[in-house]
């Protein structure tokens, strides 16, 4: 069996599809290009109706281009809508969720019965590895239904994790620890224990590489974790979800932070480190967002060194507590105010790169000759590198193409 996969959404889906990939693989699959392959795997996402959409279009496009592929829909939003996809005459199976062992299930008629090799847990198709830590959400915010396609938060030992790593080691420079939401891992243990233990006994464990932790909430951020950036062990960049600015909107959102309490503890962050990659989800024109509150979060942007942003216009969904409230705002209005919010975050990082130019930087090839700094800049690398290897250098050029210069 041929199979070629295929990804839409966040980094915890990226490596749940390559859990698939492998448990695939060791009963004696291939995964191969879309041109070639005879099934395909499409792991979907559920954060916006859009999502839902885009899951569709992707599928029955698949179906046009090659009428005899089989396509497996597993993911969030097939967890959502199993139904849905199960009725699609394009679909040949549906998991509702990220379990492995359900994919090879639907596809069992094609594969060994046993496994007949180890399954690896390289990337193949990525120079950084990621590292699940945990699924699931406990909290309860107004506007998502990930919580609700992935259940109650879940860890994963430390233990599992230490041995993956290790692994993971052996082929990537850079592993990217990733969840649904990874400032809980270790809330459900008993006695409950916190990330930067993790952290810590990564960085103490696995010293080859760097790690670099996914979107993470202020309120989560320990003193430990940021010592651990500080000593090198933990890349300088965070992505901090902010999602509004203004109280009255974190309010209907169920946010658990006010304005106050997030700006203070990014503040306490940023200024402990003397560069930072900062980046932020806001979502613009949530139900009763007045204009005065867009302003707020507008002025807490400008306040806060950000880096880049993740703005995205408040979008319906189906099945969660904000889809059934009022005063929605005007589908312009909220793009005005999402592109105010882009122009000023733009700003604010050319004038970031245009600082870092001329310093040290530590960047890992990627494909198309280029690759990541440790503040999460993309940088043009000389063509004499392997995508996954980790180069020292000065950075160079300028904001609209970076470029690093190796001695």
């Amino acid at each position: 069996m041929k199979v070629h996969f295929i990804t839409h959404g966040c980094k915890a889906n990226q490596y749940d599809t390559e859990q698939f990939r492998m448990a695939l693989e060791a009963r004696g699959a291939e995964a191969v290009d879309a041109e070639v392959a005879d099934t395909v795997v499409l792991n979907t996402c559920t954060v916006t109706n859009a999502a839902d959409a885009e899951a569709r279009k992707a599928i029955r496009k698949l179906h046009r281009e090659n009428p005899e592929v089989r396509v497996v829909v597993a993911g969030c939003s097939a967890a959502m809508r199993a139904d849905e996809y199960q009725a699609m005459p394009e679909v040949f199976g549906v998991v509702p969720g990220q379990d492995p062992q359900e994919v090879v299930r639907v596809l069992a008629d094609s594969l060994h019965e046993e496994a007949i090799g180890q399954e690896l847990r390289a990337s193949k198709v990525r120079s950084r590895g990621w590292l699940k830590v945990q699924d699931g959400c406990d909290r309860r915010c107004s506007f998502c239904a990930t919580r609700i396609a992935r259940g109650k938060s879940r860890s994963r030992s430390l233990e599992e994790l230490l041995v993956e790593a290790e692994i993971l080691a052996d082929a990537h420079s850079e592993l990217v620890i990733t969840g649904v939401h990874i400032g809980h891992w270790g809330i459900d243990f008993s006695p409950k224990d916190k990330l930067s233990t993790l952290m810590e006994a990564l960085v103490t464990r696995v010293p080859g590489v760097r790690f670099r932790l996914g979107s993470i909430e202020a309120t989560e951020i320990d003193d430990r974790l940021v010592e651990l950036m500080q000593d090198g062990g933990i890349t300088p960049h965070l992505h901090i979800p902010m999602q509004s600015g203004s109280d009255p909107v974190l309010r209907k959102m169920r946010r658990w932070h006010t304005r106050e309490r997030y700006r203070v503890r990014v503040k306490e962050i940023t200024e402990r480190l003397p560069y930072m990659g900062l980046g932020a989800d806001i979502i613009v024109g949530f139900p009763g967002e007045s204009a005065e509150m867009h302003a707020e979060t507008l002025a807490l942007v400008e306040e806060l060194p950000y880096t880049y942003l993740h703005v995205f216009p408040y979008s319906m969904r189906s099945g969660t507590v904000a889809a059934d409230m009022d005063d929605q705002v005007p589908r312009t209005e909220k793009s005005r105010r999402s592109q105010e919010l882009r122009d000023a975050v733009q700003r604010k990082g050319d004038a970031y790169i245009t600082r870092r130019i001329g310093q040290d930087v530590a960047v890992v090839v990627e494909e198309g000759g280029l690759g990541l700094s440790e503040d999460y800049l993309r940088v043009r690398v000389p063509d004499n590198h392997e995508p996954g290897t980790l180069i020292r250098g000065k950075l160079a050029g300028t904001a609209d193409e970076l470029r690093i210069v190796t001695a």
